[in-house]
């Protein structure tokens, strides 16, 4: 039986964006994914970038895509609540994308680098932040090693900059060990469904 929040017909919840880092190996992708798996009323915010369009992906599905003339255009603008070049490409979380999911009643997932995450909180001080770890440094190097697509000099440099990312776990609001993604998963729904109890929320009580 899949995990979900429990309806709470009593309390008029305030729905708020949920950011989620976590350093390259520690499968906070595949958490995210089950996470939005586990209930409707939790969405993925759609992010932009300037990377091309792979075959099977969708304009306005997947991504937005711009060029990079668009992107730094919109960028000085202030379109975007977090954006960063990550391997030449340019990638940015649009803030009229997080405003119109909370709008429409739902949990927002942004899914962020380490930085960006706290970028976000800026702009929407009542998003939370959870940083998702590793087991241990030695299964976050399994991981790595098993995706067989890294050389061993690479897969060394990334436990390093991991290392580096995870120094910054203490900024976030929680941290959480995926050691199995079920398992993390659901310790996601928890910190969820008690944010949404905190009472400068701003939740309305019933009357009568």
């Amino acid at each position: 039986m899949a995990e979900t929040l429990p309806e709470c017909p009593r309390l008029i919840e305030r729905p708020f964006p949920i950011v989620i880092s976590g350093a390259s190996g520690t499968g906070k992708t595949s958490v995210v994914n089950k996470l939005l798996a586990s209930d409707g009323r939790i969405v993925r915010v759609l992010t932009a970038t300037t990377r091309p369009i792979r075959r099977g992906e969708v304009e306005g599905q997947d991504y937005e895509f711009f060029s990079e003339k668009e992107f730094e255009k919109k960028r000085k603008m202030g379109y975007f609540a977090e954006s960063a070049k990550v391997y030449d490409n340019w990638y940015g979380v649009p803030k009229a994308n997080i405003a119109k999911g909370l709008k429409n009643g739902k949990w927002v997932v942004v899914n962020v680098d380490i930085q960006g995450g706290l970028t976000i909180q800026k702009d929407f001080p009542e998003a939370i932040l959870i940083f998702v770890l590793p087991p241990s440094m030695e299964a976050l190097t399994e991981r790595l090693m098993g995706r067989g697509t890294d050389s061993p000099e690479v897969i060394k440099k990334r436990l390093e900059i991991a290392q580096a990312e995870m120094s910054i776990a203490p900024k976030y609001d929680y941290v959480v060990v995926n050691d199995e993604v079920k398992d993390c998963t659901k310790r996601l729904l928890s910190i969820i469904l008690a944010e949404t109890s905190r009472t400068n929320r701003g939740l309305t009580m019933p009357k009568g």
